[in-house]
């Protein structure tokens, strides 16, 4: 299998890169830069070195993606599965009243086009692969049911990226390609901090089992945890 994980890097999509190659899969990393901290993707890589491409992949630069794109086709046909985990989270204690809105953007920017960019130029090849999945790395702080009343920033475009993956269902489910917005559950990175209940490595398990089809969201819902329970919308 060939799969595309985007936030390679660190916390969550580490932990899903070496559970994916641990399972025998192609990886394409996307990290943002060259400069990216990738310490623990190349002691993966020295464990896989025939398994992980590290790609330079900025998901806020239309033309760092398209160049990806075109580095990538040059080596590979196909994808069957898209990750998009890379995001970020701002603004994390400011009220209404004193958010930053160059903050907002920038969250717009990461966790809503960063997702929309990478299938810009992707979906084509993923569209060649096989029993293709796209997963959206969501979070609860994006359900409308679930609204508290902070994280701007980071809630709003959440919720939009449900709303997108929504969207990309509908498009895509006549092919046949398996959508959803994924909540990964509250776990120990560099977001969710050190008091989280949640194991990384469990949630990857998790994740890559619902690309693989061994675990089925139920009800078909769009919107689910890593064990592909439905959440609120």
């Amino acid at each position: 299998m060939n799969i595309l994980i985007t936030g390679a890097n660190r916390g969550l999509g580490l932990a899903i890169t070496a559970e994916a190659c641990a399972r025998g899969y192609q990886v394409l990393a996307g990290v943002r830069s060259p400069g990216s901290s990738v310490e623990g993707l190349q002691t993966l890589s020295n464990k896989f070195p025939e398994q992980i491409t590290v790609l330079p992949l900025d998901v806020t630069d239309e033309n760092s993606v398209r160049y990806a794109y075109d580095q990538v086709s040059i080596q590979m046909s196909s994808l069957d599965a898209v990750i998009n985990n890379a995001a970020i989270l701002l603004g994390r204690e400011q009220k209404l009243e004193q958010l930053d809105f160059d903050q907002v953007e920038q969250s717009f920017q990461t966790n809503l086009f960063g997702p929309m960019i990478v299938l810009k130029y992707f979906l084509a090849m993923l569209q060649k692969g096989e029993r293709q999945a796209v997963v959206n790395i969501s979070s609860e702080a994006g359900s409308f049911a679930g609204a508290y009343g902070g994280d701007y920033s980071y809630a709003l475009s959440k919720a939009a990226l449900n709303m997108f993956s929504a969207q990309l269902r509908r498009e895509l489910a006549p092919h046949g390609i398996l959508v959803h917005a994924l909540h990964p559950g509250w776990i120990r990175t560099d977001m969710g901090g050190g008091e989280a209940p949640g194991e990384a490595a469990a949630s990857a398990e998790g994740i890559l089992d619902i690309i693989e089809r061994r675990t089925e969201a139920e009800n078909q819902a769009l919107f689910i945890d890593h064990n592909g329970k439905p959440m609120s919308i």
